[in-house]
This record gives C-alpha cells, sequence and structure tokens, in this order.
C-alpha cells in the first residue's frame, strides 16, 4: 500500500488574499524545510533577505524545474513561475531565508 502525500501551503504565512491574488511570505532558518507543497497557481516571487535557497522537486512536478535546484539569494530579484511544481523549499545558506510569494489567480 503506498503512502499518501500531504501537501502543506506554498508559503509559511499568508498575508492577504482577495479574488485575484494570494500573497505570503516565506521564512526558513538555515537548514530549515518548508512543508511538501504543490503549485496549483503561476506565481511570482520576490526574495528579501538570504544567502543560498535551493527547491526539492518531486519526480512528478509538471513545473519548469527538476531535482535540487540551488542558487544563491539577491534581495531584490523577482521571478515570474508557471504552476506545476511540487516541491520542498530547503534554506542551504547561513542566514535566515526570507521572500513575499504571489499567486496569481487570474
Amino acid at each position: 500500500m503506498s503512502e499518501e502525500r500531504v501537501f502543506g501551503d506554498v508559503a509559511t504565512k499568508l498575508l492577504m488574499e482577495n479574488d485575484r491574488v494570494r500573497i505570503w511570505e516565506m521564512r526558513l532558518d538555515p537548514g530549515e524545510r518548508s512543508d511538501l507543497h504543490q503549485h496549483d497557481l503561476d506565481y511570482v516571487l520576490v526574495q528579501v533577505t538570504g544567502d543560498k535557497i535551493a527547491g526539492d522537486f518531486e519526480p512528478d512536478a509538471t513545473g519548469e524545474f527538476s531535482g535540487l535546484v540551488e542558487g544563491d539569494v539577491i534581495p531584490g530579484q523577482s521571478m515570474f513561475i508557471s504552476k506545476g511544481g511540487i516541491e520542498t523549499a530547503v534554506n542551504t545558506g547561513t542566514k535566515p531565508y526570507y521572500e513575499v510569494l504571489i499567486e496569481l489567480k487570474d
């Protein structure tokens, strides 16, 4: 019998929601992992603080990335990412990580 995956939220705290967007914050201490989560909506993320971050993507993710993807944090950098990712975010750096994530409902 296979285990059913349980998905958490796409980030650590929901800041605001209306009929067009959901705005989240993601805070991870060094070495901390987020919940496994699935992105059902396209989104924009803005890196605020940190030095290294990784996404550990599940084999059945249908988004733009696969496997373990790690990169340097560039405060103020923003990225548009298409829906389909199934991943765990991992702070692989030595500084606390903070980002703002905006899910686009339309």
